[in-house]
């Protein structure tokens, strides 16, 4: 198949997990022998620094410099929409190649333009952040662009049923896992392990919080502060690469003062390789999801503790619904209260290899790309 694949792998520069979220699914792809196209829309306002020539940013050097690690540069388009400028692809040919697609997995529905979308008969918006998604169209607060597309697929997991109390927005939602290239995340040996703490990448707030029926869906931060005293109840350490703005001080202060170590994510996941070392170098995974996810019982997981998996690295994360959809116990584990998180983590401590051999074996069973993409794809 001639397939599309949008996403944003350099809007944001220096954003290793993010740009991985997506190049899981460009390699997984090709590994199957389809021939891919990959599109990044973007903004004027996005280019770093503001007044440089889109081909001097700080965007466009991260452009070549990831997508030419994988081999995919001459097939992909850094796409400014005010202006049709590119990197890569020109805005012509990308018309001509829309023309020629059978398919567009449009990531978040981030390409908009009519002219790139509406030819592809098979056109497919693709949500990694569920609940937020559907409550922002269903409020009016944002349009996500769904009437661009004929077909919607989603990894909230739970989406759709009676106990996940979220609006369709009138569309079916076909739920899917995240796909895992495991050639380029092999199992990491235990002696790997030099940070020995156990680690999460985040960002402490995305973007604002939601109400929905007098229901408060929130951010990262609402659910980390009902753990925050964690390190002061473990012998374990623990170390977040945090994104977390100065202004918020007196959690930063708290942060702190709980116990936590806080390394800054330019610095440690800035890049695919830095962000998969950083995960190689835990012992594990302490995965606290956005409390909107948990309130919602989305059935969410994070692509994120998906390479933690596939490092051989197990994963301690807040329940977002997750049982029947994935095998908790071994190498994965799921907590809602403190006390089933130290339980948690005193489970996994005495048996780690175990569970570290178990996560690896979670990855290959669930997570293969070879496996999940063809299902996504029977569409």
């Amino acid at each position: 198949m001639n397939i599309i694949v949008t996403g944003m792998i350099v809007s944001v520069p220096r954003q290793g997990g993010a740009a991985w979220a997506v190049l899981q699914y460009l390699l997984g792809l090709r590994r199957l022998g389809h021939h891919v196209t990959f599109i990044e829309p973007f903004v004027q306002n996005s280019r770093r620094p503001p007044r440089a020539r889109l081909e001097d940013t700080v965007n466009a050097h991260e452009f070549h410099s990831i997508l030419g690690q994988f081999g995919f540069l001459q097939d992909s388009s850094l796409l400014e929409v005010e202006t049709l400028r590119s990197i890569g692809i020109p805005y012509t040919q990308l018309k001509v190649r829309a023309r020629d697609a059978d398919l567009l997995l449009n990531i978040s529905g981030l390409l908009r333009l009519p002219e790139l979308v509406q030819p592809v008969p098979l056109r497919v918006y693709v949500d990694l952040d569920p609940v937020f998604t559907q409550l922002w169209q269903a409020s009016g607060e944002a349009d996500m662009g769904f009437d661009l597309h004929n077909r919607f697929v989603t990894v909230g997991l739970n989406l759709g049923r009676r106990d996940c109390p979220i609006p369709t927005c009138d569309k079916e939602w076909i739920t899917t896992l995240q796909p895992m290239v495991l050639e380029h995340w092999p199992q990491a040996p235990l002696e790997d392990v030099t940070l020995q703490a156990w680690t999460t990448i985040a960002n402490w707030r995305s973007y604002g919080s939601i109400e929905w029926q007098g229901v408060h869906f929130g951010q990262k931060a609402h659910s980390w502060r009902e753990f925050i005293d964690l390190p002061g109840r473990s012998l374990d350490a623990f170390a977040a690469a945090l994104s977390i703005h100065p202004a918020e001080s007196r959690d930063l202060r708290s942060l702190i003062e709980h116990g936590w170590k806080l390394l800054d994510p330019d610095e440690v996941t800035a890049t695919p390789d830095d962000y998969r070392d950083f995960i190689r170098a835990s012992r594990g995974e302490l995965g606290i999801a956005k409390s909107g996810y948990v309130q919602a019982n989305s059935g969410w997981f994070s692509d994120r503790s998906i390479c933690y998996l596939a490092s051989g690295r197990p994963v301690i994360t807040q329940d977002t619904g997750l049982t029947g959809h994935l095998p908790l116990g071994d190498g994965l584990l799921a907590f809602s209260t403190m006390e089933e998180l130290l339980q948690a983590l005193d489970q996994v401590n005495r048996f780690y290899p175990r569970h570290a051999q178990a996560a690896r074996a979670l990855a290959e069973s669930h997570f293969n790309s070879d496996k999940v993409l063809p299902r996504l794809l029977d569409l």
